[in-house]
């Protein structure tokens, strides 16, 4: 095999490949936010499952009703985060198809598109949930004070 005269075509798909790596990047950063609200709502839901032990009827009823969103918010990121990981395992499949389609000399153009259409896709549903995890997150908000019955570990 002439290295020489595939050279060209190396650096043609490395420059294909540019492109999606760079997609990579902004994928791991969505991760990276997810799952740091992830981490964020696990975080809180402990802290009101371990005040639940031992609380007051009045005070168990409310930390249910802070729990549910949490739990819904929970599910949320973590089917974008399932998607956004989609995405990135199809992008590199893209990029693999790329590099062997120049090593095995077929046109890997039909199957670089239909897998990036499908890494779209799946971005779009992430980004989707990522969305609907907020709005439940901001229509859960309270600012100011609440009627919060007294905890016995206060």
């Amino acid at each position: 095999m002439d290295v020489d005269a595939h050279v060209p075509e190396i650096f043609t798909v490395i420059q294909l490949a540019v492109a999606p790596v760079f997609l990579l990047s902004g994928i791991a950063a969505m991760l990276a936010v997810m799952t740091n609200r992830l981490a964020r709502i696990v975080d809180r839901a402990r802290a009101l499952e371990v005040e639940h032990i031992g609380a007051a009827p009045a005070l168990r009823d409310w930390i249910a009703l802070e729990l549910a969103p949490l739990s819904r918010r929970a599910r949320l990121v973590g089917f974008a985060i399932t998607l956004c990981t989609i995405t990135a395992l199809l992008v590199c499949a893209v990029i693999v198809t790329l590099f062997l389609g120049a090593f095995l000399e077929f046109d890997p153009y039909v199957p670089v598109a239909v897998t990036f259409i499908l890494a779209m896709l799946a971005f779009f549903g992430g980004l989707l949930a990522f969305l609907r995890e907020v709005l439940v997150a901001t229509a859960s908000l309270r600012i100011g004070p609440r009627d919060v019955p007294e905890s016995p570990l206060a």
